[in-house]
């Protein structure tokens, strides 16, 4: 018998794979709106507010080290990179599920302080558990936290509706968890080297040490668009760095991007601590990945209703699909953006 190909999956990345592994499943639920394809499904209630509802896991190695991971940290996060998700569709959270495979290296009190994060997260974000799973891993720790959230019909916010002429604008600062995560793996270097040294965690550093442990979800965001009556055209959180974001954005709405290297937010201790590691800190920003703020866009009839927003950076344009993506720098030059996001697969 032949052998059958074999397609390494590092080949489709995270995104690509499961586009692939989705393709052929079509809906047939007239409750189900939106189904794979966007931060989170959306669910008909048959009322005025529909159901957003995501996924997420976070699997020991990959995605967290307990080399420099606190575990109330780890169950706080676990919250926190769902909740995020519901955020990006412009709803409220409001449920979570927690299911967790453990090895046997984990006691009941080790649990007990993960769990500790994850009600400290519930508590910050007013969402209930409400249910999950345990069984058994045999290494290391997996976490899977299904988020729920619900918003007006009218109010939900898609990647796939950008138009030509809007606004392109970021929550917050860009570029810290990931100089965060090259901190704490220097000083798990440092340690494994001679564990006799301490590690040097540095006072002005704490602010990128907690963007990579422990970050927040901009709940806030949701409540200030909807106090300020505004509906993003569309909205993603950046998980894997600006330019795999926007890329996503352009893909699902059929368009191109120009961003300005001048208006991408980045925090001036970020800024110092990537030159530094000798890095150019607009590139971490656009590929560093795990900030989980906002990237959204805005209909230029909405651009003076934000501008003044406080957390807001206007940061570029929609164009058309044919113009590509671009970025603007500094110093008047053009060039294209390449989506060197954060990949979840091996290396």
């Amino acid at each position: 018998m032949a052998d059958q190909a074999r397609t390494d999956v590092n080949t489709l990345g995270e995104f690509g794979l499961i586009e692939h592994l989705t393709k052929n499943f079509k809906t047939r639920q007239k409750t189900t709106i939106l189904g794979v394809g966007d931060d989170a499904a959306i669910i008909d209630t048959g009322g005025p507010e529909q159901l957003v509802v995501s996924t997420d896991m976070l699997v020991e190695g990959i995605h967290f080290d307990f080399a420099y991971t606190p575990l109330k940290h780890l169950g706080y996060k676990s919250v926190s990179v769902n909740v995020s998700d519901i955020c990006a569709m412009n709803a409220r959270p409001q449920q979570i599920t927690v299911s967790i495979a453990i090895s046997n290296r984990f006691s009941v009190e080790a649990l007990d302080e993960f769990y500790e994060g994850v009600r400290a997260a519930c508590d910050k974000y007013g969402v209930d558990l409400i249910g999950g799973d345990t069984t058994s891993s045999l290494k290391g720790l997996i976490i899977s936290v299904t988020a729920i959230g619900r918003a007006p019909a009218e109010r939900i916010t898609r990647r796939s509706t950008a138009k030509v002429g809007d606004i392109i604008c970021v929550t917050g600062h860009l570029g810290s968890a990931y100089l965060g995560l090259q901190l704490l793996e220097r000083e798990k270097e440092v340690y494994l080297a001679n564990p006799d040294m301490q590690p040097e965690m540095k006072e002005e550093n704490k602010e990128l040490y907690a963007a990579i442990l422990r970050p927040e979800a901009r709940t806030d965001m949701v409540d200030l668009f909807a106090k300020n009556n505004i509906i993003p055209t569309a909205m993603i959180d950046v998980s894997d760095g600006l330019a795999s974001e926007i890329f996503h954005i352009c893909k699902a709405s059929g368009v191109g991007a120009i961003l300005e290297e001048g208006n991408i937010p980045i925090k001036q201790e970020a800024q110092l601590q990537a030159l530094e590691f000798n890095m150019d800190p607009v590139t971490v920003a656009l590929s560093g990945g795990e900030d989980y703020e906002l990237l959204f866009t805005i209909d230029p009839k909405d651009l003076e209703k934000v501008r003044f927003l406080p957390n807001i950076y206007i940061s570029g344009e929609i164009v058309a699909k044919e113009d590509g993506v671009k970025l603007h720098t500094v110093g008047g030059n053009i060039h294209p953006v390449r989506a060197q996001g954060w990949e979840h697969f091996g290396e």
